[in-house]
């Protein structure tokens, strides 16, 4: 028997005693289906309108601040009626002055006027009864002439008085300092007891109640804002409003590049104060934009990504670039097709090639097969 022949029946001894042999036992054995590691929903992504926004910071002010100040000079406050915080009215009185110096010298006035009118009355008579005089041939032109310039320089003594009277009416007025304009007192320096200065600044008063977003812009965004574009912001204290550009500044500041936006507030603000920090949103309009739900993006060492299913049901992980956010979709700028099938949630869960098992959206609220 030849070395051959003994090898042949070896292999067939082996066969017929059963043993195993590993090799051909491995290539035989069928190749086991891969388990799917999650049950997911996919979506496609939609096309839809987007809007466009400005995202800027800057500052809450008063739309316009009045100062309100004595006009009288040298007078003593003697009662201070309003407070910082306080709404008034066109015309209310704000604080009082010391006014016994003035009505003294109102009534010195009225009784200097009183004297006028009497002469003048006296003097008018008199004129009459010369040209009477003078039609008889009593007295003569020159007479007439005296009587009619007594006549003239009393009515002109009347009229003075009667404009003195008025000027001391004027500053006995000035003895209550009152609102320019309705609105909200925004400080206050009067103090009963001191002697203020004609011009002294004695109230601020933030006009209407209105308060202002002044927004702060690059230069390449000016062209793009408009007036009359709506405005979301949020203060520093939480409160959200809605305003509307009114006006943009004519030039941008040397120094730091950047251009004010006035945007106009509701009268109403709630919490905002002028002086508060506040972000906000300026809406330049609308455009298509190719958008996923937000919780198909997954973000991972700082960049975004999304997971697609296949014909063969596995995954695969896509880098792509995220734009605008508007409720619960979130643009996509780049790397994603048109029809591609996203997984709509749970892409925490998955790595690049794994096998799912795609479920109805009402199936996915049930427990995951794991």
């Amino acid at each position: 028997m030849t070395r051959n022949d003994v090898g042949i029946w070896v292999v067939v001894g082996a066969l017929a005693g059963g043993w195993p042999l590993a090799g051909l036992a491995q290539d035989a054995r069928p190749q086991a289906l891969a388990k799917p590691s999650l049950s997911v929903v996919v979506v496609t992504p939609q096309m839809g309108n987007m809007p466009q926004k400005i995202t800027a910071n800057g500052n809450l002010a008063a739309w316009q601040e009045a100062i309100v100040g004595a006009e009288a000079n040298g007078l003593k406050i003697t009662e201070v009626r309003v407070n910082v915080g306080d709404r008034v009215q066109r015309g209310d009185v704000l604080a009082v002055l010391q006014a016994d110096t003035l009505r003294a010298e109102f009534a010195q006035a009225e009784a200097a006027l009183a004297e006028a009118t009497a002469s003048s009355q006296e003097a008018k008579a008199q004129a009459e009864r010369a040209r009477s005089l003078q039609q008889q041939g009593f007295i003569s032109s020159a007479q007439l002439s005296q009587a009619l310039s007594a006549e003239a320089a009393s009515v002109a003594r009347m009229q003075s008085a009667r404009a003195m009277v008025q000027l001391q009416g004027v500053r006995l007025s000035q003895t209550q300092v009152l609102a320019p304009d309705a609105g909200v007192i925004s400080a206050r320096q009067a103090t009963v007891g001191s002697v203020v200065g004609a011009g002294v600044e004695l109230f601020r008063l933030i006009r209407q109640g209105r308060i202002e977003w002044r927004a702060e812009v690059t230069a390449a965004e000016i062209g793009r804002i408009q007036v009359g574009a709506p405005v979301h912001i949020k203060a520093a204290s939480g409160q959200a409003l809605q305003g509307k550009v009114r006006m943009i500044a004519p030039s941008v500041d040397a120094q730091t590049r950047n251009a004010l936006v006035y945007v106009d507030l509701p009268a109403q603000t709630g919490s905002a104060r002028a002086g508060m920090y506040a972000q906000g949103e300026i809406v330049l309009g609308q455009n298509q934009a190719l958008t996923v739900p937000q919780t198909a993006v997954v973000v991972r060492d700082g960049f975004s990504y999304v997971y697609t299913v296949g014909a063969d049901q596995k995954v695969s992980q896509l880098k792509v670039q995220i734009g605008r956010q508007s409720a619960d979709r979130v643009e996509v700028m780049g790397g994603l097709k048109a029809d591609a099938r996203v997984v709509a949630s749970g892409g925490a869960f998955l790595n690049h090639g794994d096998t799912v098992r795609v479920v109805e959206a009402a199936s996915a609220t049930q427990p995951a097969s794991q």
